[in-house]
């Protein structure tokens, strides 16, 4: 399950609109972890491996370089975050399918993560946006949003304690 068309993504049309098919998945550098008691969910921020050989209409002119999401994962079960020492250059992004009850094990590994668990397949994609990084690796800079509430609200990534943004897609 590790072909970029076997992610079981319940809505992947942004993502599908921006580069024109599912961008591949299995590599990319993770920004942040959010886990939430409700649900159980994980939500993990992401910078893909990859910009769109066309630059979408709406980014035009902006100068940015690099696309990110939020990938949500539903039902959590048997989490592990056995290492996580941001800022972290990139990780591999694992999914099995699990036999029992529509389930699968989700793997981030890679120099400073290493994070397992289990969750329900359905896994959300939100938060789309793009940006120029930094010299230095860092996201801050003004993000161009694909969602039309999160480009009203938002310049920029909100901080981690922000829950309406990072745990709501």
């Amino acid at each position: 399950m590790n072909r970029p068309t076997d992610y079981p993504l319940v809505n992947p049309q942004a993502l599908v609109r921006i580069y024109g098919f599912l961008p591949p998945l299995e590599t990319f550098r993770p920004r942040s972890i959010n886990m939430d008691w409700r649900g159980p969910t994980v939500t993990l921020r992401v910078d893909l491996s990859r910009f769109p050989a066309v630059t979408p209409q709406e980014w035009e002119g902006s100068e940015v370089d690099t696309v990110q999401c939020h990938l949500q994962f539903l039902a959590v079960e048997a989490l592990s975050l056995a290492e996580w020492e941001p800022p972290i250059a990139s990780a591999s992004f694992r999914v099995q399918l699990l036999e029992r009850d529509r389930r699968i094990r989700v793997r981030v590994t890679g120099v400073g993560v290493a994070l397992d668990f289990t969750s329900s397949e359905t896994v959300l994609v939100g938060h789309v946006s793009a940006f120029k990084i930094s010299a230095d690796g860092t996201d801050g800079n003004r993000h161009f949003f694909m969602g039309k509430l999160d480009s009203v609200h938002h310049e920029a990534v909100p901080g981690t304690e922000e829950k309406t943004f990072h745990g709501r897609l």
